[in-house]
């Protein structure tokens, strides 16, 4: 991680509630903004904040977060989602997050991202298929 990355840094993302990112079960009128893809989108905001202060082969994961979804947003509408850093403990990076569309708030939370280094993380992903497939229970 770049030295650059300290707390109250914040990072805007817009996106527009496509039909992609809508609920179904309600049937046709009751299109909104599902509490799944709000969080996806809170997650990749504060992964693209993290990116712009990391370094060549580092990414992030998610480890944390804690979200509440309090208005509707309609198919069509915009959304903006800000993160904010609160906290940078080595690897591990607290965001506070706020998510708005054209009328009023619509969620509020936290996330906890860790920064890992891509090589690294491929190589543990490897031992553990391995051991996986050595496994009698595989």
């Amino acid at each position: 991680m770049k030295a650059s990355l300290k707390p109250d840094l914040s990072r805007v993302n817009r996106v527009t509630v496509d039909r992609d990112r809508t609920i179904s079960f309600m049937g046709q009128e009751g299109r909104v903004y599902g509490t799944p893809y709000l969080v996806r989108d809170i997650e990749q905001t504060c992964r693209e904040l993290l990116l712009e202060h990391s370094d060549a082969g580092e990414d992030s994961v998610g480890m944390d977060i804690a979200v509440r979804h309090t208005a509707p947003t309609l198919l069509g509408m915009a959304a903006e989602i800000t993160a904010t850093v609160t906290a940078v403990e080595g690897r591990k990076v607290s965001f506070a997050v706020v998510a708005r569309d054209e009328l009023e708030e619509i969620g509020r939370g936290t996330h906890t991202r860790f920064v890992v280094d891509v090589a690294k993380t491929h190589e543990r992903l490897k031992a553990k298929a391995a051991k996986r497939a050595a496994s009698p229970a595989a």
